[in-house]
């Protein structure tokens, strides 16, 4: 997200600018280190948990600036995938704050939350559509396209878990690990792609496929992961009996 004020502009308003500004990096760069570090450390030690706290809160605020400032620079897809990032970590969280095998309200809110992410992503989609070369906001429409449909996944998950009443096991665990994940997913991606970030990367490298290769490695991670709960652990061979002969 690059900010462009005119030299007239009031104070009051750089200082507003230059807050958003470094809210969102600040909120994206913790998000990208802790939710990594939470992919890659032992599931519920110390530190998994620690890099989780900080995951949530950064990337609530990162993502919040993304939604309600976005639009005013006239890029509409990159405001509903700030919203879409702010309702994937927050229902991430609530999934391991809330007891297992409960639902309520909030799954209900969150449901027709995501449904309402869909219905816009669709019409700024159909609206790029017909854009000159497909782009709206200096994004291809396709995203928004892509973005709808996994919002509306997100909308019939939360239907089923209130239907359901709640979730445990195996499948509690998924629904926090793909949520959260998809949001690293999204501010990885997008952290790749701005010129801003991508200039302290070697010239063999800016500009390559190989920028994407972080936001890859999330999804990668997040497939192992999702094979690796809802597959039983084996169990331990038996001892052999050694016989006298």
């Amino acid at each position: 997200m690059i900010l462009h004020l005119a030299p007239d502009t009031p104070l009051v308003f750089r200082a507003l600018a230059g807050t958003a500004l470094v809210t969102h990096i600040t909120g994206a760069s913790l998000g990208i280190v802790t939710g990594f570090t939470a992919l890659l450390a032992a599931k519920g030690r110390r530190l998994h948990r620690v890099a989780g706290h900080v995951f949530f809160g950064a990337m609530l605020a990162m993502s919040a600036v993304a939604a309600v400032v976005a639009p005013m620079l006239g890029d509409s897809v990159s405001a509903v995938m700030g919203a879409f990032t702010f309702y994937l970590t927050a229902t991430a969280w609530v999934v391991v704050r809330r007891r297992p095998g409960t639902a309520g309200r909030f799954e209900m809110a969150a449901g027709v939350y995501a449904l309402g992410v869909a219905t816009v992503a669709f019409a700024i989609g159909q609206v790029g559509s017909h854009m000159p070369r497909g782009l709206i906001g200096g994004q291809p429409h396709q995203i928004a396209y892509i973005l709808a449909g996994i919002a509306l996944l997100a909308a019939v998950s939360d239907v089923r878990v209130v239907r359901l009443g709640g979730l445990i096991g195996p499948p509690r665990i998924a629904r926090h690990l793909w949520r959260m994940c998809l949001a690293l997913f999204i501010v990885t991606g997008s952290a790749a792609a701005q010129p801003k970030v991508t200039q302290f990367l070697p010239h063999s490298i800016r500009g390559s496929s190989l920028t994407i290769l972080p936001a890859l490695a999330v999804l990668a991670l997040m497939v192992f992961w999702l094979i690796r709960i809802r597959v039983p652990r084996r169990r331990r061979a038996a001892p052999q009996v050694l016989l006298a002969t």
